[in-house]
């Protein structure tokens, strides 16, 4: 079972149980953060696509780091004038791991088993 969750203006593959790269979020590590702008998911033959989003959907997971990628070098050169730029950027991002993946059914037996 996997869904597809929008965060950060990007969309992202994600499993229970796996970790995922996005674009920084709010929180501090050990934080748990729901995702629910799910355009779709699958399960097995099984699949449900939102309009735009799933409605009752949800994916749960946890912050496990707040870090900053690799640097990129930003090299600019004008030939035959001796103008040369050399810059370098860090994207920060937040790692989190899936824990649950929720559709509205799920929700629904769990609130009735409580």
């Amino acid at each position: 079972m996997y869904a597809i969750v929008e965060t950060g203006g990007k969309q992202y593959q994600v499993e229970e149980g796996r970790y995922l790269d996005v674009e920084l979020l709010e929180g501090e590590k050990d934080t748990k953060i729901v995702f629910d702008k799910i355009v779709m998911i699958v399960n097995g033959k099984k699949s449900k696509v939102g309009t735009p989003y799933v409605s009752g959907a949800s994916a749960e997971g946890t912050i496990m780091a707040q870090d900053k990628a690799k640097k990129v070098i930003i090299f600019k050169e004008r030939p035959k004038k001796g103008y040369r730029v050399k810059r370098g950027h860090r994207q920060c991002f937040t790692r989190v791991m899936i824990n649950k993946i929720r559709t509205s059914a799920q929700k629904k037996a769990e609130a009735a088993a409580e």
